[in-house]
């Protein structure tokens, strides 16, 4: 039976199966973003009646039982299938490592959960498309990527007036991600590795920054980059540049790093009548956005702009709370399917293109291209260096 027409065992459409009940929710990862974040929001929808968290899952045994015992959680396992066979979640919210998001992502789709997973989705766009063929066509189950950057007023604000053009064109655009990791991060064994973390900060930083721009801007057509290894001795870059044009003719600049002690994340857009700037670094709130209009700007219709509205903070809750009204609606949510890789694809055309000292255009990153499969794309100098054998050492 197919789960993207019913869900197991029933007749009904999966949005139909929620109706008037709370969500069964289970967490896939007990360390610090499961525990930090995700944990969080799901109990504050549980204070509001919307969700219940009924399992954790965890590789070590005893660490999810007393996650488990701490939160109140009823059912710990160090096994996804049973817990799914078991439990029957109607979303799985996944916080472990990056190469485990394909298998677990698929797992869940296929015992009909929706599933909310951490940034980065997956490790490669053939992961991301593998994942994507599994989901419901009608109605759900759906995969989520985490992208609460897209959340909040200051964001939702924005983007009504960039589509709008109430300012007018967007015309020339910057994004940021200047961080900075020591090397006491890089010790961590899977860090700065293509099989383990997918990316640098192009791929495990920047993404939150790039993904908004993109929200903000809408489709690019092509992209020029450069990447390097300055200072970390690490198979990934530790900083890339790039200059992408966007369908709408407006270009941007974007810079990823973990190389900068005055960290900061920053997305400025320069439109034909105003420029919108936000500046911030883990997360945003409409404090961080500022609105400067340009010269002959009527004083009403720039105070207009201001108007933020509440303020509603970017976060994982906010993104939850959109999620599950998908989710009883039986739509596909934002940052889900072609909505969700489009981030990803930028990030694979940064790489090709820093790699292989090329312009790489929207959509030709598929089937057949080496970085469809690898986000090193086998390029000399950045693809891992397989171990030397025994023998060919002896000879």
């Amino acid at each position: 039976m197919s789960t993207s027409e019913t869900h197991p065992g029933t007749s009904q459409p999966p949005s139909a199966l929620l109706s008037g009940r709370r969500i069964r929710a289970a967490l896939i990862g007990t360390g610090a973003i499961g525990r930090g974040s995700h944990l969080p929001a799901l109990a504050r929808l549980a204070e509001e009646g919307e969700t219940e968290i009924v399992a954790a899952v965890d590789i070590d045994a005893t660490a999810v039982e007393e996650f488990c015992r701490e939160t109140g959680i009823p059912h710990a396992y160090t096994d996804l299938e049973q817990m799914l066979r078991e439990q029957r979640p109607d979303l799985v919210s996944i916080c472990t490592p990056p190469t485990l998001h394909r298998e677990q992502t698929i797992a869940a789709l296929r015992a009909g959960a929706w599933v909310w997973c951490e940034k980065p989705p997956v490790p490669t766009l053939a992961d991301y498309d593998a994942v994507e063929a599994e989901e419901g066509k009608d109605g759900g189950p759906y995969a989520s990527i985490v992208f609460q950057h897209r959340f909040g007023s200051g964001s939702q604000h924005v983007r009504r007036l960039l589509a709008e053009q109430a300012m007018g064109r967007p015309l020339v655009a910057h994004c940021q991600t200047t961080w900075y990791r020591d090397t006491v991060y890089y010790a961590v064994p899977w860090r700065g590795r293509w099989a383990t973390e997918g990316g640098g900060p192009a791929m495990g930083h920047g993404i939150h920054q790039m993904d908004l721009l993109l929200d903000l801007l809408g489709p690019w057509s092509e992209v020029r980059a450069m990447a390097g290894r300055l200072v970390h001795d690490v198979e990934t870059e530790d900083v890339s540049t790039a200059l992408v044009r966007f369908e709408s003719g407006a270009m941007a600049t974007i810079v990823n790093s973990v190389l900068s002690p005055d960290e900061v994340s920053r997305i400025r857009i320069d439109c034909e009548r105003a420029t919108v700037e936000l500046t911030h670094l883990y997360g945003h709130s409409n404090e961080n956005w500022r609105i400067t209009p340009a010269p002959g700007v009527a004083g009403d219709e720039a105070a207009a702009w201001q108007d933020f509205g509440a303020d509603v903070p970017s976060s994982h809750l906010e993104q939850l709370r959109e999620l599950v009204a998908s989710m009883r609606a039986g739509e596909r949510p934002r940052s889900s399917g072609a909505d969700g890789r489009t981030s990803l694809e930028l990030i694979a055309a940064i790489y090709k293109a820093a790699f292989t000292d090329t312009t790489v255009r929207a959509g030709e990153i598929g089937p057949g291209d080496p970085f469809h499969t690898a986000m090193h794309g086998g390029a000399p100098g950045w693809a891992p260096v397989a171990p030397v054998a025994a023998q060919e050492v002896s000879a």
